[in-house]
C-alpha cells in the first residue's frame, strides 16, 4: 500500500510538471510566433541583415517552444514495457534538438552578416521598425521572467534554458535596435558588424545548450549539494557502521535513481539488516525523492584480528598518498582485499601504489598477499 502511495504521489508531481512545461510551451510558441511576423517584415522591408537574423531567431524560438510543448508531452507519458523507467529524459532529447537548430540558424547568419560587412547596404529606417524592436524587448522581457518563474516550480533545466535564451534575445534586440539608431543619426552602416556578434553569440549559446543537454542525456554527476545531502542523510543513520560506492542516476528530472553499499555488523540477523536498510530506503524516498537500493557488507567488527589488520592497513595507504581511501576490506587466510578509492590528483599509478604497498605489508604485517581493486569510477 505504501508503494503505491509513493508511486501515485509521484504520478501527480509528474502531471503538474507536464502541465507547466505544456503551458510555458504554448505561450512561448504565441508570443515568438507575432515577433517572427513583425520582425521579419519589418526586417525585410528596411533590408536589414540584423533585424533578419533577429526574426530567424525569433523562428527558431518558435520551434524550440514548439519542441519544448511535444517534449512534455512525451515525457510526461507513464512507463510501457518499452520504457520501464518512464519517457522522462525526452524533455532533455527535445532540448538538445531545440540547441542543435539555434546553433545552425546562428551559422547561417554568420555567414550572411560577414557578407553585409564585405558589401554593406543601406537600412531602410521607418518609425515602424523602432516600435516593433522596442516591443519585441518588452516581450522578450517577459517571456524570460515567465519562463524562469515556471522553471523554479518544477526545476527544469529545459525551461530554464528557454528562460536564458529570451534574455539574450533581449540583449540581442538591443542591440538591433541600436545599430538602426546609430545608422539614423550617423550613417554608418554597422548592421553587418552586428549582425556578425548576433550570430556569434546565437552560436555562443547553442553550443553551451549542446554541452548541457549531452551531459543530462550520458548522466552526468550530481550537484554537490545534492551528494552532500543524500552523504549527511546516510551519515545520520547510527546503526549502521558505514557506506561507500554511493551512485547517483536519473531518468528525467523527476526519476531518480540511486544505489550504495551500506557496511552493518556481521552478526546482525538478516531479518535485523533488511528492517534497517528497508527503513533508508523509504527515507531517501519521502525525503529526498531518489529511489535508493542498499547493499550490504556485513564487517567483523568484534574480531580483534580483523580490526588491527585493517588499521594497520589503513596507516600505511596514508604513508603512500593520505588521499586514498579504503572500502570492503576483506581477509581470507593469508589474503588480504579491498577496494581503493584513486582520486583525481593521486600521487602515484596504480602499479606503483600496489608494489609499495605490498613491500610496506610484507615488511610490517609478515607474509600477507594484497589484491587491490582500484576505483576510479568517482563514486562516494
Amino acid at each position: 500500500m505504501a508503494d503505491f502511495i509513493q508511486k501515485d504521489n509521484r504520478q501527480n508531481g509528474s502531471d503538474d510538471r507536464v502541465a507547466i512545461g505544456v503551458r510555458a510551451g504554448w505561450l512561448g510558441l504565441g508570443s515568438n510566433l507575432v515577433l517572427f511576423i513583425g520582425k521579419f517584415l519589418i526586417g525585410l522591408s528596411a533590408g536589414s541583415v540584423s533585424i533578419m537574423a533577429d526574426a530567424i531567431n525569433s523562428l527558431t524560438d518558435t520551434a524550440s517552444s514548439l519542441l519544448t510543448l511535444i517534449g512534455f508531452r512525451i515525457a510526461g507519458k507513464p512507463a510501457d514495457s518499452e520504457h520501464p523507467y518512464g519517457h522522462a529524459r525526452f524533455e532533455s532529447i527535445s532540448g538538445f534538438v531545440v540547441s542543435l537548430l539555434i546553433t545552425f540558424v546562428g551559422g547561417q547568419f554568420l555567414l550572411s552578416s560577414i557578407n553585409k560587412i564585405i558589401t554593406p547596404e543601406h537600412i531602410r529606417l521607418s518609425p515602424m521598425l523602432f516600435v516593433v524592436l522596442i516591443l519585441s524587448i518588452g516581450i522578450k522581457v517577459w517571456q524570460g521572467l515567465m519562463y524562469r518563474s515556471l522553471s523554479k516550480k518544477i526545476d527544469s533545466a529545459t525551461l530554464q534554458a528557454s528562460g536564458q535564451d529570451s534574455i539574450n534575445d533581449v540583449i540581442t534586440a538591443v542591440a538591433v535596435l541600436l545599430s538602426a539608431i546609430v545608422e539614423w543619426l550617423t550613417g554608418w552602416r554597422v548592421d553587418g558588424y552586428v549582425g556578425l556578434l548576433i550570430a556569434l553569440y546565437i552560436l555562443y549559446n547553442g553550443i553551451q545548450m549542446i554541452r548541457t543537454f549531452i551531459n543530462d542525456l550520458l548522466g552526468s554527476r550530481p550537484t554537490e549539494a545534492e551528494l552532500t545531502e543524500m552523504e549527511e542523510r546516510l551519515a545520520s543513520y547510527q546503526t549502521i557502521l558505514g557506506f561507500h560506492d554511493l551512485l547517483v542516476h536519473n531518468y528525467g528530472p523527476s526519476n531518480r535513481f540511486a544505489s550504495v553499499h551500506i557496511e552493518v555488523d556481521d552478526t546482525w540477523t538478516l531479518n535485523q539488516a533488511h528492517q534497517v536498510i528497508d527503513q533508508i530506503e523509504h527515507d531517501f524516498f519521502t525525503q529526498l525523492q531518489v529511489e535508493l537500493v542498499c547493499h550490504l557488507d556485513p564487517v567483523p567488527i568484534h574480531d580483534p584480528h580483523y580490526r588491527q589488520l585493517r588499521q594497520a592497513v589503513k596507516r600505511l595507504l596514508r604513508m603512500i598518498d593520505p588521499q586514498l581511501r579504503m572500502h570492503d576490506f576483506r581477509v581470507s587466510g593469508e589474503k588480504i582485499y579491498f577496494d581503493l578509492v584513486i582520486p583525481n590528483e593521486a600521487l602515484y599509478p596504480d602499479a606503483a601504489i600496489r608494489q609499495m604497498m605490498q613491500e610496506k605489508m610484507t615488511e610490517e604485517l609478515g607474509n600477507y598477499v594484497v589484491e587491490i581493486t582500484f576505483d576510479h569510477s568517482y563514486l562516494l
